[in-house]
């Protein structure tokens, strides 16, 4: 297992304020934990590398940006409505260096109020991914997605990824991807998740969404499936890994879910530590 966390993120020039906050969210739930923070990114100008580097050095990180080549995606269906970024964090062991073993992903719009280093040592039983499944309210969405892409599993959340990246090698054939991207298209509704389901559902450990992937429009719901256990106390205790799904997001006016005013805080807090901007 490498000692250092290999932090994966994957997004353009609009998402960097985001991801300057979940780094310091990051660092300040896993203290003392080396981490190298892998950006895939297409395009992001150079004196924004430069400043987010200056940042991640604050941290005692390294940043380590990929600029991904477009010639990997010739043959790859591109649209506005499938950009290739898509295809960015299921191509990752092709793009990263072929010396990485693992790599845990992680959306910019996520807060990490909670060590990582349980899911990063993780034993992952041969599987390519470890993620987690937000079943909703209901299991009606579950359900739904379940047939649409004519899978039995759970239907996966790809906004928190453990990547085999070593496994990955051998068993993803970018063609593949694309050729289910062409194939499938007008049925497909979040593309990149909807090919992690449809192709690899059943190369997925599952994770407890409660701890490593929580979706924070649905406070009410886990605390109802936990027979009132998962309240903001256990939240604040157990929980490693908050996600901001959905359109509303929490840096944006009128964010009117529960943990708005905790993200808020991790905003200030960023201002403090990585005052830069």
């Amino acid at each position: 297992m490498e000692k250092a966390i290999n932090l994966l993120v994957s997004l353009d020039q609009n998402y960097l304020p985001q991801l300057r906050v979940m780094l310091t969210s990051f660092f300040l739930n896993n203290p003392g934990a080396a981490c190298r923070v892998y950006l895939l990114h297409s395009g992001i100008p150079g004196d924004a590398l430069a400043r987010l580097d200056a940042d991640a050095a604050r941290l005692g990180y390294t940043l380590c940006p990929v600029a991904v080549d477009d010639a990997l995606f010739q043959g790859a269906p591109v649209t506005r409505q499938y950009p290739k970024e898509m295809y960015y964090r299921l191509l990752a062991a092709q793009l990263l260096p072929q010396d990485l073993d693992r790599a845990l992903y992680l959306d910019p719009d996520t807060l990490v109020i909670n060590p990582v280093q349980p899911l990063w040592q993780m034993d992952m039983q041969g599987c390519l991914f470890a993620a987690a499944a937000h079943t909703g309210k209901t299991e009606l969405a579950n359900n739904v997605n379940r047939l649409r892409l004519g899978t039995e599993q759970n239907y996966y959340n790809s906004g928190v990824l453990l990547i085999d990246l070593a496994h990955c090698r051998q068993e993803i054939v970018p063609d593949e991807i694309f050729a289910f991207v062409r194939a499938r298209a007008p049925e497909l509704l979040l593309p990149d998740q909807d090919v992690l389901n449809a192709l690899y559902a059943d190369r997925i450990l599952e994770l407890d969404d409660a701890v490593w992937n929580y979706d924070a429009r649905n406070y009410s719901n886990y605390l109802v499936r936990s027979y009132g256990e998962a309240d903001l106390p256990w939240v604040m205790q157990h929980t490693a890994v908050l996600h901001f799904c959905g359109k509303a997001k929490p840096w944006k006016p009128r964010y009117r879910h529960r943990f708005g005013v905790l993200y808020l805080h991790y905003m200030q807090l960023t201002d403090k530590i990585l005052p830069s901007g």
